[in-house]
């Protein structure tokens, strides 16, 4: 997991989605781009959990997927395992934290379905 600057800039050919998009609409748009960043305008909205599943088990997508806005470091399993590469922390998060939440759960007792589960940054 990437973590980026919370002021940082994304990049130029990033597309941005609102958690409400459709992303199966916006497929043929979303692949041509490299990364796709995904908000969380508030942290109890998990709409963008969803949306990063259906791009990396449906779509195939390959690319960056970032997650942006109250993103906190408690999200940090769930984000990996739903398939973000990379995320910007709220400005009060600790990196250190951050990291540190990533190593908690090693085992789920849920599976990942096999389409998932051999695409790049998708957490098994």
């Amino acid at each position: 997991m990437e973590f980026i600057d919370p002021q940082a800039a994304h990049p130029a050919d990033a597309l941005l989605l609102a958690n409400d998009a459709d992303v199966l609409a916006r497929a043929e748009e979303i692949h041509r781009h490299a990364s796709v960043v995904l908000q969380f305008p508030k942290w109890t909205d998990g709409r963008a959990y969803s949306q990063a599943v259906l791009l990396r088990g449906r779509l195939r997508y390959r690319g960056e997927i970032r997650a942006t806005g109250e993103v906190l470091a408690d999200m940090l399993p769930l984000l990996r395992r739903c398939g973000f590469d990379a995320v910007q922390l709220r400005a009060d998060q600790k990196i250190e934290t951050a990291q540190r939440a990533l190593g908690y759960f090693d085992n789920h007792y849920q599976t990942v379905p096999p389409e998932r589960a051999a695409v790049p940054g998708a957490a098994a």
